[in-house]
C-alpha cells in the first residue's frame, strides 16, 4: 500500500509538522540519504522541513521534493568559514573558540570539534523558534542538544543512525544522562534496540523502523557486466582498504572483473596510493559520486559492503531492491539482519580480508548462485520499501502527538 492511500485511510494523521536536523544535509553520507528519503515519502502530506547545520555545496546531492524546504542554520561549511569566503580563508572570531573545551553535554559526539558557540546558538534558536510539531535530531550531538534545550511542547525524537556501542564511553555516558528526556528514540536494528533497552530500561520510548528504500527511478533491466561495485564515504569507517586488499586476490583469480567505488570523503588520496600499489590501476575505480547510484547497481552483478561498523546500511538496502546479491562482512550492526548467509547474499567475518575475497570469488564464478540469490535480494528489499517504512513513522509521530 502506497503512504498516500495509507494516510487516506487515517485522516487524523495527515498534517503533521515535521521538521528534521541533518548536521550537513548537503554531503553524501546514509543518514542524509535516509532522511532525505524519509522527508520526500512524507512531505506529500505533511509540512516538512530538513534544517542543515552546516551548508558545505551549492546545492544537496540528494533529490529533494520541492514540498520539502530545505534551511541552512549557519551557512558556515565545516570548518567553520563562511559560505560565502574564499577556499582555504577563516577569519571568523568565533572559529578560534573551538581550541577551548566546552562546557557542553554534546561535546562528547566527535563531530563537535567542528562546532563553535555561534554554531550551538543557532541551533538552540531553530529548536525554540518551533511552536508545535515534531522535531526529529539525527545524530548524537544533535539528540543531546534536543534533550537538554528543545521546549517540551515539541515532540521530540532522536534518530540513531549507527549503534550505541560504537560509541566511546564518554558519549555513551552522555546518552544515559539525556536520552531519557526525549519522547522517543529511534534505532535501525533489533541488535541496537537490545543494546538501548540495557542502556535506557524503561526511560524513554524506544522505537526499532530500519531504513526504508525508495522505489529505483526508471532503472532498465539489461544485461549485468562483470562489476562488484561498493558505495560510501571514503573514510576508515567504510573499510574500503580492506576492500582493495581483498580485490587483489580476486583479480588474481577473475582478471575480467573489475571493482566500482562511488563517493567521496578525505581518503581519497590514501586509497588511490593503495590502488597503485596493489597494482590494481584501472581495476579498481574511485567513481567519486553520482546521482545515478541505482542505475549502477543495475548494471553491475555483486554488491560488497566492506564496513567497520555500521547502522543499518542504506546502501545495502539499494542494492538489493535493485536485484544484487551481496558479499558482506558481518560487522556491527545491520548487515546479519538483512543478509541471509547462503540465500540472498554471502556473509563474512568482520575485517576479514582472505573471506571477503573468498565471498566475492564465490559469486563471481557461479552465474547461476549470483542469480537466485539475486532475486533473493529483490524479495528482502521490498520489505524496506519507503512506503512501508514511512507508514511506521507516522504512525509514531500521531501516537506520540497525541500523547
Amino acid at each position: 500500500m502506497s503512504i498516500s492511500r495509507w494516510l487516506t485511510r487515517h485522516p487524523s494523521l495527515w498534517a503533521v509538522k515535521i521538521r528534521y536536523v541533518l548536521h550537513n544535509a548537503y554531503g553524501t553520507g546514509g543518514t542524509i540519504r535516509t532522511v532525505v528519503n524519509q522527508a520526500n515519502a512524507l512531505c506529500a502530506t505533511h509540512d516538512v522541513e530538513i534544517a542543515s547545520v552546516y551548508r558545505s555545496a551549492q546545492a544537496p546531492v540528494f533529490r529533494l521534493d520541492p514540498r520539502v524546504r530545505l534551511v541552512s542554520l549557519t551557512d558556515l561549511r565545516e570548518d567553520g568559514s563562511r559560505w560565502t569566503d574564499p577556499a582555504g580563508t577563516n577569519s571568523r572570531f568565533w572559529r578560534k573558540t573551538r581550541r577551548f573545551r566546552s562546557p557542553l553535554p554534546h561535546r562528547a559526539d566527535f563531530r563537535y570539534k567542528r562546532w563553535d558557540p555561534l554554531v550551538d546558538l543557532r541551533v538552540l534558536d531553530y529548536f525554540r523558534a518551533e511552536s508545535d510539531g515534531v522535531l526529529v535530531t539525527t545524530r548524537p550531538a544533535l539528540n543531546l542538544m534536543s534533550a537538554w534545550f528543545a521546549p517540551r511542547r515539541l515532540v521530540r525524537v532522536a534518530q540513531d543512525h549507527l549503534n550505541f556501542r560504537s560509541y566511546p564511553a564518554p558519549l555513551q555516558a552522555a546518552i544515559v544522562r539525556a536520552y531519557p528526556r526525549l519522547d522517543a528514540v529511534s534505532v535501525l536494528t533489533r541488535a541496537d534496540l537490545a543494546a538501548y533497552r540495557e542502556a535506557l530500561g524503561d526511560s524513554v520510548r524506544l522505537e526499532h523502523i530500519p531504513n526504508g528504500t525508495p522505489a529505483p527511478d526508471g532503472v532498465p533491466e539489461g544485461e549485468r557486466a562483470a562489476v562488484v561495485v561498493a558505495a560510501g564515504r571514503l573514510t576508515r569507517q567504510k573499510g574500503f582498504d580492506l576492500l582493495i586488499d581483498a580485490f587483489q586476490r580476486v583479480h588474481a583469480e577473475h582478471p575480467r572483473w573489475r571493482l566500482d567505488i562511488f563517493g567521496e570523503g578525505r581518503a581519497r588520496p590514501k586509497l588511490t596510493a593503495r590502488i597503485a600499489e596493489r597494482g590494481l590501476d584501472g581495476v579498481v575505480r574511485l567513481r567519486g559520486r553520482t546521482r545515478e547510484l541505482d542505475r549502477e547497481m543495475a548494471r553491475a552483478s555483486v554488491f560488497v559492503l566492506s564496513s567497520r561498523r555500521e547502522g543499518l546500511p542504506m546502501v545495502l538496502l539499494e542494492a538489493m531492491r535493485t536485484g544484487l546479491p551481496v558479499v558482506s562482512f558481518d560487522c556491527p550492526t545491520g548487515p546479519a539482519e538483512v543478509v541471509e548467509d547462503g540465500v540472498n547474499g554471502v556473509l563474512v567475518p568482520a575485517e576479514d580480508v582472505a573471506e571477503l575475497a573468498a565471498g566475492l570469488s564465490r559469486l563471481i564464478g557461479d552465474a547461476g548462485e549470483r542469480a537466485r540469490m539475486g532475486q533473493a535480494a529483490r524479495q528482502t528489499g521490498a520489505r524496506y520499501a519507503m512506503p512501508v517504512i514511512a507508514a511506521r513513522w507516522v504512525e509514531l509521530f500521531a501516537q506520540l502527538s497525541r500523547r
